[in-house]
C-alpha cells in the first residue's frame, strides 16, 4: 500500500460478481492505468510535491545511497539593512522629531528576520505545527497550583521533517482557558531565537484550566508577508468617480505615490489639514475637482509564488490510500483519500503531556506566588483583564461593571454626547447602544454612514461616523469622508464628552510608516482636546483577531494587526485616554476568530466603555 497526500475523498469499490478469472487481467490493467494516471497527476500539484515525507519520496525516487539526508538550517544572522518600503508622496517628509520616533517605533515592533537560506525556503524545511510540540513546565517542587502564581508552558517548533526549528521568528499565540467556567485568559508568548518558545499565563480562577497554543503563520510565511507589505503597498486599490453633468469617468485611487508616476497625470487629493496623501489618476476629460465619491476598488493577485502560497494553507494535506486484494472470488480495489485538518495557518499545537492542570483557590498566609520558569528574563506577564463566567474582568484599573438593562445604560449615559469615529469594528457599538438609544435616520447607508441616535428624554446624543481613507468600502460620497484628526478638531470637549475611536483594519495591508503617519495626527488632535476640554473621555479600541485564509492573509493578516497594535498603544502611552483591549478580548474568548466578533465580546467591550462613562454610579436606579 502506497500513502500520498492530496485533497478529496473517494471510494471504489468493484462488486465480486462483476470480476471472474477471465477479466481479472483486464481490471489489473486498468487499475494500474488509474493509478499511474493519478500518480503522475498529483506530481504536478506543487502542494503533494511538498507534503511528501522523506520516506515517502523514497519509495517513487529511490537516492543513489539509502539514507535520506536532512537540510541544516545555518545560524540566524541579524538583518543588517532594513527591507526598503516603497510608499512615497508628494508631501514634505517627516521633521527629525518625528524620523526618531519613527525609528524607535519600527525599532520596538521588529520582528526576528529568517536565516540565509533559499528563497522561497522549500516547505519541508518550515515550521509545521503537526510536528511542533508544547509542554507545561511543573511547579518548583511540583506543588499545587494557585490562584495568582505564573504558569509557562514550553514551545519546541519543528518542520515537516520533524527537526527542531533553529532560530525564531514564528508567529504563535496562546490562551489558557476553561469552557466549563466559561473562563479564559490571554497568554504571552516569548520567543527565545532557537526553535523554542515560552507561553506564560497568570492563574486568575481557580479549578481546571486548559493551554492552548496556536501557529498562526510560520517565520518563514512572516517574511513573505514583511515583503508583501514593504514592497506593495498598493496591492489594495480604491475608485474614485468623476462627473460633471452627464460626462462621468472613474479612476484608481492609491495612499502611495504609484510606480508610474509621473508618466501618468494624477490629481492630488491630499488632505490640506493633516497632510495625509491621497492620489487618483487623473480623468482624461474632466479636471480633479469633479471627484464624486471614494469606494473600493480591488486586490492585485497573485502576489507571490505558489510555493510561497504553500505557506498559507488551512485545507488540509490529506492522505492517498491504493490497495489492491487479490480473492479467489475476484478483485477489490480500495482507492481512499481522506482529509487532514488545517496545515501551516492558525492551526493548534499537540501537547506532549498533559495540557490541563487543576488551579486551587489562593492561600490567604501570603505564600509567594509561583512562578514555574527556569528562565530568569521572563518576568511575572499581567494581563488587560480575564473572562470569567463569561464576563470580562479587568485586571487593575475601573473595575468591571455590568449593565444588563436599557434603564443603567441609558443612566449611566444621560447628558452624554457620544462621539464614535473609525471602521466598522466601531460601528459595531454604535449598533449595539442603538438597541438603546433610537436612531435617527439620516437617510445613510448603515454600511457606510454617518450614523445618529437621540434620546431627547435622556439628553443622549451618539453619532458614528467612518475615518478617511483608506477605507475599504461600498460607495460614499466624498464630502462624508473625513479624517479622525479633523474631527476631533472640531469638537469642544468637556465633561460629557465621550470620543471612541477604532482605526486598524483598513492599514493592514499598508507600510507600518503610513499608519505611524495617521496615529500621529490622530494623537495631535487628541492632545489638543483633552487640552481645550478637561474631563473628555477618550477610548481607543485597538486591533483584534480575524480569520484568515491564503487569500485574506495578504492584506488583512492577524501579524500586520499586531505590529500596528504595538505602534498604537506606544504612541497614546501616557496620554489620559482608555485602552480597551481587543486583542486579548477576542484571544482570550472561546469564539472563532472574526473581524467583527460576535455579540458577547461586543457586549463586554461597551460594559468596559460604559464603566469608564460612570465609574461612580453603581447605586443609582432608574
Amino acid at each position: 500500500m502506497v500513502t500520498v497526500e492530496y485533497d478529496a475523498v473517494a471510494y471504489h469499490a468493484l462488486p465480486k460478481g462483476l470480476i471472474n478469472s477471465r477479466h481479472r487481467f483486464k481490471y489489473v490493467l486498468v487499475f494500474l492505468f488509474l493509478a499511474v494516471s493519478v500518480f503522475f497527476f498529483l506530481l504536478r500539484d506543487i502542494v503533494t510535491l511538498e507534503g511528501l515525507s522523506c520516506h515517502t519520496a523514497w519509495l517513487f525516487f529511490p537516492p543513489r545511497n539509502s539514507s535520506c539526508t536532512a537540510y541544516t538550517q545555518k545560524t540566524p544572522q541579524p538583518s543588517q539593512h532594513p527591507v526598503p518600503t516603497f510608499c512615497s508622496h508628494r508631501g514634505p517628509g517627516p521633521t527629525p522629531d518625528e524620523a526618531l520616533e519613527d525609528r524607535r517605533l519600527l525599532d520596538a515592533i521588529a520582528w526576528p528576520q529568517p536565516p540565509a537560506g533559499p528563497v522561497p525556503v522549500p516547505l519541508n524545511q518550515t515550521s509545521d505545527p503537526a510536528h511542533s510540540l508544547f509542554a507545561i513546565l511543573p511547579s518548583r517542587g511540583r506543588r499545587a497550583w494557585r490562584v495568582g502564581d505564573q504558569l509557562e508552558a514550553l514551545v519546541q517548533m519543528k518542520d515537516f521533517q520533524g527537526r527542531s526549528k533553529r532560530h525564531g521568528g514564528d508567529f504563535l499565540v496562546a490562551r489558557l482557558h476553561s469552557p466549563a467556567l466559561g473562563a479564559g485568559v490571554a497568554g504571552r508568548v516569548v520567543d527565545h531565537l532557537d526553535g523554542s518558545y515560552s507561553a506564560l499565563f497568570p492563574l486568575p480562577w481557580a479549578g481546571p484550566a486548559t493551554v492552548t497554543v496556536t501557529m498562526v503563520h510560520s517565520s518563514e510565511a512572516v517574511a513573505v508577508l514583511r515583503r508583501l507589505r514593504e514592497r506593495w503597498p498598493n496591492r489594495i486599490f480604491f475608485h474614485s468617480l468623476y462627473r460633471v453633468g452627464n460626462l462621468s469617468e472613474t479612476t484608481a485611487c492609491l495612499p502611495c505615490l504609484p510606480p508610474d508616476y509621473p508618466q501618468r497625470p494624477l490629481c492630488n487629493h491630499t488632505d490640506p489639514h493633516t497632510g495625509e496623501p491621497w492620489y487618483c489618476y487623473k480623468p482624461e476629460r474632466l479636471g480633479c475637482d469633479a471627484r464624486v465619491n471614494h469606494a473600493m476598488g480591488g486586490y492585485q493577485k497573485p502576489l507571490y509564488s505558489k510555493q510561497e502560497a504553500l505557506l498559507f494553507r488551512r485545507s488540509g494535506a490529506v492522505r492517498l490510500l491504493f490497495s489492491f486484494v487479490t480473492y479467489n472470488s475476484g478483485a477489490f480495489i480500495l482507492v481512499s483519500l481522506i482529509t487532514r485538518s488545517g496545515v501551516n495557518l492558525k492551526v493548534v499545537l499537540h501537547a506532549s503531556g498533559p495540557d490541563s492542570i487543576d488551579v486551587l483557590p489562593q492561600k490567604i498566609d501570603g505564600q509567594r506566588l509561583e512562578n514555574s520558569s527556569t528562565r530568569a528574563e521572563l518576568v511575572e506577564y499581567t494581563p488587560a483583564g480575564y473572562y470569567y463566567q463569561s464576563y470580562w474582568k479587568p485586571v487593575g484599573g475601573t473595575p468591571a461593571r455590568r449593565f444588563e438593562t436599557p434603564s443603567s445604560i441609558t443612566l449611566c449615559l444621560t447628558g452624554k454626547v457620544i462621539n464614535m469615529y473609525g471602521d466598522s469594528t466601531m460601528r459595531q457599538w454604535f449598533e449595539y447602544l442603538s438597541a438603546f438609544i433610537p436612531e435617527f435616520n439620516l437617510h445613510r447607508s448603515k454600511m457606510v454612514g454617518p450614523l445618529m441616535a437621540v434620546d431627547s428624554k435622556h439628553n443622549i446624543l451618539m453619532k458614528y461616523r467612518c475615518h478617511g481613507p483608506p477605507i475599504r468600502i461600498r460607495p460614499v460620497v466624498v464630502s462624508e469622508l473625513r479624517y479622525v484628526a479633523n474631527e476631533l478638531d472640531g469638537l469642544a470637549g468637556g465633561p460629557d464628552t465621550v470620543v471612541l475611536f477604532s482605526v486598524w483594519a483598513h492599514f493592514t495591508s499598508f507600510p507600518v510608516e503610513v499608519y505611524i503617519r495617521r496615529m500621529r495626527h490622530i494623537r495631535r488632535a487628541t492632545v489638543r482636546l483633552l487640552a481645550r476640554g478637561p474631563g473628555t473621555l477618550v477610548v481607543i479600541r485597538s486591533a483584534n483577531f480575524v480569520a484568515m485564509d491564503q487569500t485574506t492573509s495578504t492584506h488583512s493578516s492577524d501579524w500586520f494587526s499586531l505590529q500596528m497594535d504595538g505602534v498604537l498603544r506606544a504612541m497614546f502611552q501616557g496620554l489620559a485616554v482608555v485602552l480597551v483591549d481587543a486583542w486579548e478580548m477576542t484571544l482570550a474568548h472561546h469564539s472563532a476568530h472574526n473581524i467583527h466578533p460576535p455579540p458577547p465580546v461586543i457586549k463586554n467591550m461597551v460594559d468596559l466603555v460604559l464603566a469608564h462613562v460612570c465609574p461612580d454610579e453603581t447605586d443609582k436606579k432608574s
